[in-house]
């Protein structure tokens, strides 16, 4: 489930940069400096324009980079007379300048062949850059060595007050959008800046938050902590936006970057850090630069990689030449050829200071990412994400008590630090239209005209629409068709908090008009925290009554399944249950993310379509009209550091490292409710993503399950299959409904996506951005003696088909397996796969291999 990040969870996020706009952020005040340099960088051989260049004040680290369109600003207060610009592979220029005024200087730079990949000698021949007796390489090895060193864990203790602001813009907005009549009266909300910055010349604040924390690190026993004491976010109307998942959602995109980590995750990838212990295996190294007038020296070390699609940094770092080999400073982007989709511009700049024991530590971080469909031109999102850090304590024990508890905890007055708190303890001065943000937002959701569009947008992106205290949907399940049905109508809604904090109700009612039957759900719940129950966490009592069909086998991962994409299938889609379906949920889950659902049901289900359930009695046929059990049922679910986006449906997992288990126990009570059947169903799962650096990661997913007890086919196992078009990741792709039953099972299912680092080496492929990806699923079960209907004529016996063939069987035979290759980011979020079924070919309607889709946006 931690693999998709689905199109909704973008949605989502698309419906405040989309419609959040109306009233947020106020014109930004241009700080002047005493010297501005701005121009264009141009290639002398080509006449483009050259992105990404290194300009700085000649003799120091001050400057920035130039953007994708080759232009650049750089300011000081400092008197200085010469400006430098360099580049890997080009010669380095430097210009006088005029210190304390502003100035236009556009450059021309040319290639330096003693840079270049291939440089040529005085012999004539060609010499490809090497590792081997490279000093750029013989330093970067030496960094290497000293990471252990230079690193927060090799203090015995650490402690140090953070504050984090995170900000978000709608991005490169043309005159034209700002000119439209929706903004006649509101052009204050715009923010204007130079056009060379990242985010262009017009930007439109729509979201920031902040946080100030008290940070402490021990050594041994290990031991980090963070102590939230004040947080403030831009929120939004809970109807619409699901404001914490928002949040998880965007600090997964701008995690804290340590450059002395192997990997650093970016926007949900892991990029190899430059001083990675395989750094040069992947990187080009050159030593560009050694400033000589700072304590100590520092010498800039240039980096880019080896193939500029892949998922790697550019820039520069400078490493202190004091014998700690310590980075003092890095500025890192990435290449404009990356396999990276949507981002157009991406800058971090990382500063570091020394402490009272020689070493040094990050003490600001600032990570700037420019957002767009087109990478060229055209409207986008702009976000930073600034990181300062203060009172840097070393070596001085707390009190035990300071290291126990969770990893993160808030403060609990955290939220409600006023204005003059925030004024006097925030480490960095907000721009002016970042001051008006919060006001603005709460301002902005009493417009009735706002309200009226975010109605509309949650209709059309999320399928519900808002009616106040009862919202109708979802629209995706209106209407769809299948061949026992016929086409299907539904209608349906639930309300919202406006009613109430604590009740909720939800139904919908549906018909067919080819078997001419009504179907409906009602649902009541009480929410026991008195918070929404859509938000986390969740602690609920919950009564339903279902009738309605059901797909035996069937199991979708965030699809309703009247989805009407859904009505298309392959093969024999005949088989269905009428089920009518009583539940009783207790639901209760804690901030640690572990949670516990207890269930009483009971279930009547009824064979429709070609389904039948039959057995025999002293040798004739017995047809049953139906199987009613009673059950109590109850679930442990504990998920690490989960994150996710609570949409109207579902719940969006944002993808990390760590793993989730489930465990489900189920008892069938025989007598009580006239429940027919006593059994004990376990099963358990453990799903987790693996990251593998440059090979992209692996989503692994194992199960396993064991029914105890005599129980008929329906109350077996039943595997879930899947004859749609769309490829789904938890289910068997090539499997048929009710094809495979079991008493008992184990299961394993490996995804493992290469983000294009085999495709990024094909020069055709590598221009597509195309993504490698293949996955293979192995399914081993069985049933005992006990519950096989070939022992027991008692028993229901397996479905056969129109000419007396079976459709149901056991895995008794041997595991059943399938696989696929695929290739995903195919117009930046289409997958498709080659799926291959490997055994149990010679089962009625069983195909070998088919072609599945799914729909991915992700980065």
């Amino acid at each position: 489930m931690e693999k998709i990040f689905t199109s909704k969870l973008y949605k989502s996020i698309f419906q405040i940069f989309l419609f959040g706009v109306l009233a947020i952020g106020c014109e930004a005040a241009y700080s002047q400096q005493n010297t501005v340099v701005t121009g264009t960088i141009i290639d002398a051989k080509t006449k483009e324009t050259m992105p990404a260049v290194t300009v700085t004040f000649d003799g120091t680290t001050i400057g920035s980079s130039s953007d994708n369109g080759g232009k650049y600003t750089v300011k000081t207060t400092g008197a200085y007379t010469k400006v430098r610009f360099s580049f890997i592979g080009y010669k380095t220029l430097v210009k006088n300048i005029v210190p304390g005024k502003e100035q236009v200087l556009n450059v021309v730079l040319a290639e330096d062949d003693h840079l270049l990949k291939e440089v040529v000698i005085s012999s004539g021949k060609k010499v490809k850059y090497r590792n081997k007796d490279n000093p750029a390489v013989e330093l970067i090895r030496k960094v290497i060595a000293h990471k252990k060193l230079n690193r927060l864990e090799n203090y015995n203790y650490a402690e140090y007050h953070q504050y984090e602001k995170m900000a978000f813009y709608l991005s490169d907005l043309s005159e034209k959008f700002k000119s439209k009549g929706i903004f006649k009266n509101y052009q204050f909300l715009f923010r204007e800046q130079d056009s060379t910055e990242i985010g262009g010349k017009t930007l439109l604040p729509v979201y920031m938050e902040e946080k100030l924390s008290d940070n402490y690190f021990r050594k041994d026993p290990f031991a980090k902590k963070q102590i939230i004491q004040a947080n403030k976010q831009v929120k939004y109307d809970e109807g619409f936006i699901d404001n914490e998942g928002l949040k998880s959602y965007f600090n997964r995109m701008y995690q804290d970057i340590n450059i002395y980590d192997n990997n650093i995750s970016l926007l949900g990838n892991q990029l190899l850090s430059p001083i990675a212990d395989a750094a040069p295996s992947f990187y080009m190294f050159f030593i560009t630069d050694t400033i000589k007038d700072v304590s100590p020296q520092l010498i800039e070390l240039s980096f880019t990689p080896r193939n500029k699609t892949d998922l790697l940094f550019s820039g520069r770092i400078y490493i202190t030449m004091d014998g700690n080999f310590a980075v003092e400073k890095s500025v890192l982007s990435v290449n404009k050829n990356i396999n990276l989709n949507f981002v157009r511009q991406m800058q971090a700049i990382l500063s570091f200071d020394k402490d009272t024991l020689g070493k040094y530590h990050l003490s600001e971080s600032d990570l700037k990412m420019d957002f767009g469909l087109n990478k060229k031109k055209g409207g986008g999102i702009f976000g930073e994400r600034v990181v300062m850090v203060n009172n840097f304590i070393v070596n001085t024990p707390r009190p035990p008590q300071t290291y126990s508890g969770p990893a993160e905890s808030v403060a609990p007055d955290a939220e409600k630090k006023g204005a003059d708190f925030w004024r006097q303890n925030r480490l960095d001065t907000l721009k002016k239209s970042e001051e008006n943000i919060y006001s603005n937002i709460d301002s902005l959701q009493t417009i009735p005209s706002f309200k009226r569009t975010m109605r509309i947008a949650t209709l059309i992106l999320a399928g519900y629409y808002d009616v106040g205290k009862f919202e109708i949907g979802p629209t995706n399940s209106f209407y769809n068709f299948n061949p026992v049905e016929g086409f299907r109508l539904r209608l349906g809604g639930r309300t919202t908090p406006l009613l109430s904090k604590r009740y909720y109700f939800e139904t919908y009612g549906a018909y067919g008009f080819k078997d001419d039957k009504w179907k409906y759900f009602l649902s009541g719940t009480y929410s026991l925290n008195n918070k929404s129950i859509y938000s986390f966490p969740q602690e609920y009592l919950r009564a339903s009554f279902q009738h309605d069909t059901k797909i035996p086998g069937q199991e979708l991962q965030f699809v309703e399944e009247d989805n009407f994409f859904l009505s298309f299938k392959r093969g024999q889609n005949t088989t269905l249950l009428y089920n009518d379906i009583a539940r009783f949920n207790y639901v209760h889950e804690y901030l640690n993310h572990f949670s516990y659902k207890f269930q009483f049901q009971v279930w009547n289900q009824h064979p429709g379509g070609t389904l039948y359930f039959q057995n025999e009695i002293n040798g004739v046929p017995n047809n049953l009209t139906g199987l009613r059990t009673t059950e109590l049922s109850a679930e442990f679910r504990y998920a690490p550091e989960e994150k996710f986006y609570q949409g109207k449906l579902y719940r969006t997992p944002i993808p990390d490292k760590y793993p989730i288990f489930t465990l489900r126990y189920q008892q069938g009570i025989k007598g009580a409710f006239n429940g027919e059947y006593n059994y004990e169903n376990i099963t358990g799962n453990i799903t987790k993503r693996f990251y593998l650096s440059q090979l992209g990661f692996a989503d692994v997913s194992t199960e396993g399950g064991y029914i105890f007890g005599k129980v008929p086919f329906p109350l077996l196992d039943i595997h879930h299959a899947n004859q749609s078009y769309a490829l789904q990741l938890q289910s068997y792709n090539l499997m048929n409904f009710l094809e495979f039953v079991s008493d008992h099972y184990a299961a394993i299912n490996i995804d493992q996506n290469f983000n294009g680092f085999i495709f990024n080496k094909v020069p055709v492929l590598k221009k597509l951005k195309w993504r490698e990806v293949i996955s293979f699923k192995a399914l081993w079960g069985g049933i005992r003696s006990e519950n096989n209907p070939a022992n027991d004529p008692a028993l229901y016996q397996f479905p056969k088909n129109g000419q007396g063939v079976a459709t149901t069987y056991s895995l008794n035979n041997g595991a059943y397996t399938e696989g696929s290759i695929g290739i995903a980011n195919i117009f930046k979020l289409l997958r498709l796969d080659y799926v291959e079924r490997f055994n149990y070919l010679d089962h009625p309607y069983a195909p070998r291999h088919g072609i599945r889709a799914l729909v991915v946006l992700q980065f």
